[in-house]
């Protein structure tokens, strides 16, 4: 990765990010910090990097793998949530929300390829017993 990649990433992944922060502070309802908290600027920068680098196919495959990670996010928020209010400790409940994403997500990722393997092969099994005969 170049140096003009990481700028462009930094300039588009910070704008989100403080956009979505201005959106906060500016607006009267208080969930909106929450909902923009989510908003997922690194994955869209990530996507629009690569569409440009590499096109549109490898972005592809980084807009499905973030589908494993934005569900582990779920995970995350969630583990946050609970943890915060038990111990009162944010920086507890980050570090345990960050391990739930990660875990979650690389399990969901390993049940998806295993559900679409054995889903594959199955499919596959008629035409296998077909040339056995």
């Amino acid at each position: 990765m170049n140096k003009q990649d990481l700028f462009i990433r930094f300039l588009l992944g910070g704008t989100a990010v403080t956009l979505s922060y201005l959106i906060t502070v500016i607006s009267p309802w208080k969930i909106l910090a929450g909902i923009f908290a989510a908003f997922p600027a690194v994955m869209l920068t990530a996507v629009i990097m690569v569409g440009i680098a590499a096109g549109t196919r490898k972005a592809t495959n980084i807009a499905r793998g973030s589908v494993y990670g934005m569900m582990g996010g779920i995970v995350c928020v969630a583990t946050v949530l609970l943890v915060l209010e038990a111990t009162n400790n944010w920086g507890v409940g980050i570090a345990a929300g960050i391990l739930a994403w990660l875990g979650s997500s690389i399990a969901i990722s390993n049940l998806r390829e295993k559900a679409f393997s054995k889903k594959f092969i199955h499919s596959l099994n008629p035409l296998i017993l077909w040339h056995k005969k």
